[in-house]
């Protein structure tokens, strides 16, 4: 309802549509930036996008910046502005990014690689195993394939050192449980 709420108030230009027979609003006339704060991905003729999510506040207090320089100090807003502001993307999924340099390229060119790592702890058993408990994953990152990927890479012994490879998820949250071999260093793996 947000991004329709002042649709019929003339907020936005109109155009007709592909075959004239109707009007329809060039943008939509939302009251946040969504595809900021929601984030998108597509490909079109000869080009990808892919805009990672990012916090509303964040995003807000950003828009907000960017007004009150234009209208309080007839000024463009400097990206070191922003950046004070907007500290990178907010992931639904958690998991760490690595490095600002990457979000800093990609706010600056509009291209940038932003590196994102699960997050994982390591827990030593009685019995002198180590197990590798991974409760975050990276944006986008199926966990289901995640699994599968890994038991193929034990399958296949391009991965060793794996005894037990368990998903132990519920409504507490996700939690992926890898097994080692006592000899196995879990910090190496």
């Amino acid at each position: 309802m947000e991004m329709l709420a002042d649709i019929g108030k003339d907020t936005v230009d109109f155009s007709p549509n592909f075959d004239e027979t109707e009007k329809e609003p060039v943008v939509l006339p939302s009251r946040y930036p969504n595809l900021l704060v929601n984030g998108t991905a597509g490909i079109a003729v000869g080009m990808a996008t892919s805009i990672p999510p990012h916090n509303l506040r964040e995003v807000i207090k950003a828009v907000v910046k960017i007004i009150d320089n234009q209208v309080n100090e007839n000024r463009e807003t400097e990206m070191e502005e922003i950046l004070e502001i907007v500290k990178g993307p907010d992931f639904p999924t958690g998991a760490t990014i690595l490095g600002k340099a990457g979000i800093e390229e990609a706010y600056r060119t509009g291209r940038g690689k932003i590196r994102v790592r699960a997050v994982t702890d390591i827990e030593t058993l009685p019995n002198g195993k180590s197990r590798i408990l991974v409760t975050e994953l990276p944006y986008m990152v199926n966990k289901a394939r995640l699994i599968e990927k890994i038991a193929e890479l034990v399958k296949d012994k391009k991965i060793d050192g794996i005894t037990d490879l368990r998903d132990e998820s519920d409504r507490s949250g996700m939690r992926i449980c890898i097994e080692l071999r006592r000899d196995v260093n879990a910090t190496s793996s």
